[in-house]
């Protein structure tokens, strides 16, 4: 057949319809209209990996140093008992996107596919696209294994992916010359000689620049930070003020796991190879603890400079005074504490995190909340803040109610979770934590916040735990298979 036969040119109005749509000036996507424009605010959203709590936005007397946390404190509140949903990044972020704890999706650990587990699932930038923002973003959001594989590209209208391996040596070219189990992400040093090198000044940088341009409608802008996630690489300024004759270590009891019971010790034994390579790189080169001790230090303090630069951004910007913003870290990091590296565990060092909200209009500046509270409320809590339409089939409450009142009568205690049956419910002093194999843990986190007297067997305590226990899951999904790609 002649192609050229049957090819019509088109009408004039239909050659200028699609001039102005590739101008930007075309119809846009279709819009939720029961929210109306004047209500709708902005979102800056700010996840930071594998900050713990002890820095001095939480402690003035902790060592790792966060003006600029602080600033953002100061703006709006602060959650001083803020906990993740797991201490592990996939589940941890995948519970706070989709508002489903790793209890209801079977996502537990990593490598969990949880767009399958969750397929019918809105995560929360997706929601806001769906209600009439513009979602962006940049950095670690979704876990960053596999290339971006677990990342929901129907989330964003546009997304910079953080490279991966991230702003690191090669294998091999170590910076601190000790062998840790030849994995590269077991290392620290500074590095890189430029800040612009490093992958989160590119995160940043991006964030700054659409927070310097122009939004024609409100906005979902998030932006994740990698740092101090390992291996705990910073520029020298960072390192600086952490002179190595001064580091503050973490406090260490010798015999700290002699009253941890069996499922405990389950969990433990599966990465234990994190502190036992800690230990081994200290044998090998005395200070070697230290110094990585340092470098998290440097790390987490490199990460709140990031902060600072987003914060200054907005400021300077348009959207200052109409932009919600919401900080928190995905969960806690131990640095030996009850002889444990890493996260992967259920006590306070690994789940306790920074978390931030400044509303305005809602919060009052400086203001902060001492109930627990899940990170698993993100979600709920921004689409009832911005007017969006009620989601329905979340495992978590709004927080509106404390950031309006800090002091509002609250139920719920914190749930935490890692792998399926392991449990552990922060309420008021207590820190209560049920294994898969019905062993038990009980803190009383007031006399003794380096948890260190395992007080469960204690008959004393027995109503206590039956009270604690009533927030435990009832129903528990089946681990979900790990993502092949």
């Amino acid at each position: 057949m002649n192609r050229e036969k049957y090819e019509v040119q088109p009408p004039l109005y239909l050659i200028l319809f699609f001039m102005l749509v590739a101008a930007g000036c075309g119809p846009k996507r279709e819009k939720n209209n029961s929210v109306s424009e004047n209500t709708k605010m902005n979102v800056l959203f700010i996840a930071v990996d594998d900050l713990n709590d002890w820095i001095q936005l939480l402690d003035s007397n902790a060592p790792i140093k966060t003006p600029n946390l602080e600033r953002l404190a100061s703006k709006g509140m602060l959650f001083t008992q803020a906990y993740c949903p797991s201490p592990s990044c996939n589940p941890s972020r995948t519970a706070v996107l989709t508002g489903k704890m790793p209890s209801s999706s079977g996502v537990y650990n990593n490598a969990a596919d949880w767009k399958s587990a969750l397929p019918d699932a809105l995560t929360l930038p997706r929601y806001f696209m769906e209600n009439g923002y513009r979602t962006e973003g940049a950095g670690k959001i979704f876990h960053h294994h596999m290339n971006g594989a677990f990342h929901d590209t129907l989330a964003f209208d546009e997304f910079r992916q953080m490279p991966w391996p991230p702003d690191a040596p090669m294998p091999g070219q170590k910076l601190n010359g000790l062998k840790w189990y030849g994995t590269s992400n077991t290392d620290w040093g500074i590095w890189p000689a430029e800040d612009s090198m490093h992958v989160d000044e590119r995160t940043v940088g991006y964030i700054t620049q659409k927070l310097a341009g122009t939004f024609e409608e409100p906005f979902f802008l998030a932006a994740g930070i990698f740092r101090p996630h390992m291996p705990f690489f910073a520029p020298s300024e960072y390192f600086e003020q952490y002179p190595s004759d001064k580091v503050q270590m973490p406090e260490v009891q010798e015999n700290d796991l002699d009253d941890i019971p069996s499922g405990g010790r389950v969990l433990w034994e599966e990465t234990r190879w994190f502190f036992d390579g800690m230990m081994k790189a200290e044998k090998q080169e005395r200070g070697a603890w230290k110094e990585a001790v340092r470098a998290y230090q440097a790390s987490a303090t490199f990460a709140d400079a990031q902060v600072g630069k987003i914060l200054d951004a907005l400021e300077k910007s348009a959207y200052a005074d109409n932009t919600i913003i919401v900080l928190w870290s995905d969960h806690g990091y131990h640095l030996g504490e009850k002889r444990h590296w890493e996260k992967f565990a259920l006590w306070e060092k690994t789940t306790h995190v920074p978390f931030i909200i400044v509303a305005p209009g809602i919060t009052r500046p400086g203001s902060r909340c001492s109930q627990p509270v899940s990170l698993a409320s993100i979600y709920p809590t921004l689409v009832e803040l911005c007017g969006l339409p009620p989601k329905h089939g979340l495992d978590a409450p709004s927080l509106v109610p404390l950031l309006k009142d800090p002091g509002t009568a609250w139920k719920y205690p914190a749930l935490m979770t890692y792998g399926k049956g392991n449990h552990a419910i922060r309420s008021g002093q207590w820190r209560y934590i049920r294994y898969a194999d019905g062993t038990e843990e009980l803190y009383d986190r007031e006399s003794d916040p380096q948890e260190w007297h395992n007080i469960a067997d204690n008959p004393a305590h027995a109503a206590l735990k039956k009270e604690l226990a009533q927030w435990l899951p009832a129903q528990e999904a089946a681990p979900w298979p790990d993502m092949k790609k």
